[in-house]
Parts: structure tokens; C-alpha cells; sequence
């Protein structure tokens, strides 16, 4: 299985309000595993950057203030492709792959606004996993932020002190992995169709006895003896009854 851990930064709120993406960062996971594919872009958002938002992600007008980006020898948003000229790039990494997106009714309204403005297919919301949905039902009433679930979960966020879209997404992975149970998922092992319709079709797997039983590991010797020891256990011995 599949799945893109996905994180957007942004020059604002609201994209029919004029706001554009100015960061994406993309992490794969197969069968919950990370792959070491990333997808990350920075943005050339084609107007000014709100005091609110650099205050948020760090990423100015001109500068790009994050360690990340200055140990990359990242400078300016201007010279930055536009999405016009990455939004297929992107696509093509996705693929149909879910996507797992801290409150992804913010990122997928940017994302689809984006697309749909240089014609380009939109991303169906059911591809979307959203991991904010899954903390608030899995926790209710406690804080769901990715701080707050990287202090419950002891994941360490302290390189975070500005948001980064590659970096949240790195993070969000981890989270992710804990709200479903744990970093190792798949160890608890989902059961195949044949499986199923031999419980009844409920799902709950069941073991099947071997066609072929195991040879026995006792020697002669060791089966003698036990049968020794059982003996002067008396005839109500509980031992006897395995023979």
C-alpha cells in the first residue's frame, strides 16, 4: 500500500481570496514504511507575503529564513517555478497513492485551487486521509494540533520551530504511524479473502490445522523417560490422558 504524507505551506487562508501555495512537501510511505522518496518544492507565489503567514513558516517575501532551506542555499521565492510549472511534477508523484494530511480540508482546497487554475485534474477528497479527524475521534476534546500529538506520542518536534512542509511532513509520518496503531502496523496481521470466508466472512482470522503435522523433535530416549516420570505420578495423573 501506498501513501504520500503531504504538507502545504501557504501565503494565507483562503485561495479565492488570492492566497497561493508557496511550499509543498511530500514524504512516501509503502505498507507504512518510509521509503526515503520525498517530493519538495518551493513556490514562486506571484505576489506579496501576509506578516501572518511569515510568521508561521518563516518563508518571506524574499528570503527563505528556515535552516533547511539555508543550509540547501535556498535565496529567494523569486526565483522559484511557479505551480504552473511543478503542479504536473507533482501529480505524477502522487499518483493515486492516499494521501495522509493534518487537516486536509486546508490543503486539499489550496492544492485543488491551484490545479484546477492551470487546468489540470483535481484530487478526488476521498483520497485524502485526514489525520486531525483521526486524533479529535481517537482523543476527543483533547488538543490535536501536531505539537500536541508529538508531546502525547513522545515524538521529538524540536527542530520545529517554524513550520516547513517537508520537515511537518517528516513529523506528520511518525504521528501518523502512532494513531494507527503503532510504527509497526502491519505486525498485527490483516487477514487474506481466503481467510475471511473461512471465518465466516467477519474478517477474524482463525489458524487451520497443517495438512502435514511437524515430525516430533523427542528422542527415544527423552519420550522413554518422560514416560518413566508420568508412571510414579499415579493413575489419576493428568499426563496420562495426552498419550
Amino acid at each position: 500500500m501506498r501513501e504520500i504524507v503531504l504538507d502545504t505551506e501557504t501565503t494565507g487562508f483562503d485561495p479565492d481570496g488570492g492566497d497561493r501555495i508557496v511550499e509543498i512537501g511530500c514524504l512516501e510511505l509503502y505498507n507504512h514504511m518510509p521509503t526515503g522518496k520525498t517530493f519538495h518544492q518551493y513556490i514562486n507565489p506571484e505576489r506579496d507575503m501576509p506578516d501572518e503567514a511569515f510568521g508561521v513558516h518563516g518563508i518571506g517575501p524574499d528570503l527563505l529564513l528556515s535552516p533547511r532551506a539555508a543550509q540547501a542555499g535556498e535565496v529567494t521565492l523569486k526565483d522559484k517555478p511557479v505551480f504552473k510549472l511543478v503542479g504536473q511534477a507533482f501529480l505524477d508523484f502522487i499518483g493515486d497513492a492516499r494521501l495522509v494530511i493534518h487537516n486536509a480540508s486546508f490543503d486539499m482546497k489550496f492544492l485543488n485551487a491551484e490545479l484546477k487554475w492551470m487546468g489540470l485534474p483535481l484530487i478526488p477528497w476521498e483520497q485524502a486521509t485526514d489525520t486531525l479527524a483521526i486524533a479529535r475521534k481517537k482523543f476527543p476534546g483533547a488538543p490535536a494540533s501536531l505539537d500536541a500529538l508529538c508531546r502525547r506520542f513522545g515524538i521529538d518536534n524540536s527542530s520545529r520551530t517554524l513550520h516547513g512542509a517537508l520537515l511537518d511532513s517528516e513529523i506528520l509520518a511518525e504521528v501518523y504511524l502512532e494513531l494507527i496503531g503503532g510504527r509497526q502496523p502491519d505486525l498485527v496481521l490483516a487477514p487474506d479473502q481466503g481467510a475471511a470466508s473461512e471465518a465466516g466472512g467477519n474478517g477474524a482470522w482463525r489458524p487451520t490445522q497443517r495438512p502435514t503435522p511437524l515430525p516430533s523433535r523427542v528422542s527415544k530416549e527423552e519420550a522413554a523417560a518422560h514416560d518413566a516420570f508420568i508412571e510414579k505420578l499415579g493413575d489419576g495423573a493428568v499426563w496420562k490422558t495426552y498419550r
